[in-house]
């Protein structure tokens, strides 16, 4: 990797002014944050129900005694053998530490999935994780929030996906979506990201950034399915599709792995 050497009284000048730029960033995430706590919000009327490792759970069973909830929409949908790469990453990061300190702060996280419970149990134990996970199925929660899309829409070729109608891709995609329930019991959607607003929850991606190599994403799809695998999987030949899906490695994949090494 060729770049630039100087020494580091010259090293140190750029510096400190690439700082002043990062400062200017600061301010500005600051004051978006801000005006994000703005924005009107929603009543949530629909009684959603969703099933859960103990039963059936309400909207209201969620918040699990909190004010706050977060709801990771987890790309997962019915007869997947496991999810995608991408929220698999995500929920790699909130999963231990975070999920303390957030409960700890009137905040509740869970991650919700169209698959049956069954099939989210089953990927939940290989992957080690203790987060609650709930299923959706059957339920109208992911159509209304825009991360799961009807036969009808996919007929089309066009769905609505992060505030804009655009190509299909994939029958599931993924997303947070933040609530707030009063002292009244009352619901209401105060805010979702989708797309590379998930980048937010990507500690990996904040230090990538900060390395040498940045995030070297270099193809063929140019972002995370490029390099990200689920993490007992880092090693193993096969890809991951622009939809973020594992594929697995054909005979003469394996051979071509082999071959180059670039795992």
């Amino acid at each position: 990797m060729n770049h630039l050497v100087v020494s580091r009284d010259e090293w140190l000048a750029a510096r400190k002014q690439h700082l002043i730029k990062e400062k200017e960033l600061t301010r500005l995430r600051d004051e978006l944050s801000r005006q994000r706590h703005e924005l009107p919000w929603v009543k949530v009327e629909k009684n959603y129900v969703f099933d859960g490792p103990e039963g059936k759970e309400t909207f209201a069973d969620l918040f699990d005694g909190r004010s706050q909830l977060i709801v990771k929409h987890f790309m997962f949908g019915p007869g997947w053998k496991e999810g995608c790469v991408g929220c698999s990453l995500e929920v790699d990061h909130i999963d231990g530490a975070p999920l303390v300190h957030l409960e700890n702060h009137d905040v509740t996280y869970v991650a919700i999935s169209r698959a049956p419970l069954e099939e989210i149990e089953a990927f939940k134990r290989r992957m080690g994780w203790h987060f609650r996970w709930l299923s959706s199925f059957g339920s109208d929660f992911n159509y209304d929030y825009h991360v799961s899309f009807k036969q009808e829409d996919i007929a089309k070729g066009k769905v609505y996906y992060n505030y804009e109608t655009r190509d299909f891709l994939s029958e599931e995609l993924s997303g947070n979506s933040f609530f707030y329930k009063n002292e009244s019991g009352e619901i209401f959607h105060t805010y979702s990201s989708y797309g590379r607003g998930g980048e937010a929850g990507l500690v990996v991606y904040g230090y990538l950034d900060m390395a040498p190599k940045g995030r070297n994403e270099t193809g063929p799809n140019h972002n995370l399915t490029d390099w990200v695998r689920h993490h007992d999987r880092y090693g193993a030949a096969g890809t991951v599709d622009p939809r973020g899906r594992y594929v697995p490695p054909t005979e003469s994949a394996c051979c071509h792995d082999r071959e180059n090494t670039h795992s």
